[in-house]
C-alpha cells in the first residue's frame, strides 16, 4: 500500500542507521555526501539554514502537516529520540510560521538536534540563541492553528526529495541531503574515501600544482579545440 499522504497515522517504531555512521556524515558535509550518493538526494535550494557554520546529521522523524496547522508537531515530539532531526512537509504549499521556540524547547528536551522543513518558521533569533538548528523555506511570523490531523513517520516528499522515517539527514550551510537508511553504511564509506582524495588534492594545490595537471585535463581540452596564443595580436580575425 502506498503510505504517501496517509492522514491521521503515527508510526511508533522506525529503524535507524548505526549512530556512529550517522555522526561521521556531519563531518563530511552535504557536498561530499551528495557526490558520494551519485549526486542524488539534495533538497531544493529554497531550503536554507537560519544559522551559519553548523553541520549536523541525524535520523529523520517525518512529519506531514496540514497547511497553517502545527498540531502534529506536538504529536511528533513523543516519537523522538536523541540525535533525531524533524523533517516536515505540508500537504500543500504554506509558509506560515509553523515552528518556534516553544516547540524547539520541547524537542530539545527529547534530544532532537534540528528541524528541516518546506515551511515557514518564526522566533529565529531565539532558536539560534538556544542552539536549535533549523533549515526552512522561509521565516514568517504568521501563526498557525491546531485543528487538522496529519501524520508522523510516514514517507513524505520534502523540498522535492522522498524521505522515509529513519533516513539519514545531513545539513549544513550548503543545504540538505537525504541518504536512504539502507545505504547509510555504504555512503559513509564512499564519503570518507572522497574526503581523503579531496584532502590529497588540496595539499597538492596548496603547493602550487594546477588542477589542469592533477585532473589530467590538458589532453581533453586540446581534443575540444582549446589553443594557446602568446598575445592578443596573434588571434585570427
Amino acid at each position: 500500500m502506498n503510505s504517501l499522504g496517509q492522514k491521521g497515522v503515527v508510526v511508533r517504531n522506525i529503524d535507524r542507521a548505526p549512530q556512529e555512521v550517522i555522526d561521521k556524515m556531519a563531518h563530511y558535509g552535504v557536498a561530499t555526501v551528495h557526490e558520494a550518493l551519485a549526486r542524488k538526494g539534495l533538497m531544493a535550494s529554497r531550503i536554507r539554514p537560519i544559522q551559519q557554520g553548523i553541520s549536523i546529521s541525524g535520523s529523520a522523524i517525518t512529519l506531514w502537516v496540514a497547511p497553517g496547522d502545527n498540531w502534529m508537531f506536538h504529536v511528533a515530539v513523543e516519537q523522538c529520540q536523541p540525535g533525531d532531526i524533524i523533517v516536515v512537509s505540508p500537504s500543500s504549499p504554506c509558509q506560515d510560521g509553523f515552528f518556534g521556540d516553544l516547540l524547539a524547547t520541547s524537542m530539545k528536551a527529547r534530544g532532537v538536534i534540528g528541524l528541516v522543513g518546506d515551511i515557514g518558521i518564526r522566533d529565529s533569533q531565539v532558536l539560534r540563541e538556544m542552539g536549535f538548528y533549523v533549515w526552512s523555506r522561509s521565516i514568517f511570523s504568521q501563526g498557525t492553528v491546531k485543528e487538522t490531523l496529519g501524520s508522523v513517520n510516514i514517507p513524505i516528499i520534502c523540498a522535492e526529495q522522498l524521505v522515509y522515517p529513519g533516513d539519514v539527514i545531513v545539513a549544513d550551510d550548503d543545504g540538505v541531503v537525504v541518504v536512504p537508511r539502507n545505504m547509510a553504511v555504504e555512503i559513509e564509506q564512499k564519503s570518507f574515501k572522497r574526503m581523503e582524495l579531496e584532502e590529497s588534492k588540496r595539499q597538492r594545490m596548496a603547493q602550487g600544482e594546477l588542477g589542469l595537471d592533477i585532473y589530467g585535463m590538458r589532453p581533453r581540452l586540446a581534443e575540444k579545440g582549446l589553443r594557446y596564443i602568446e598575445r592578443l595580436e596573434d588571434l585570427d580575425v
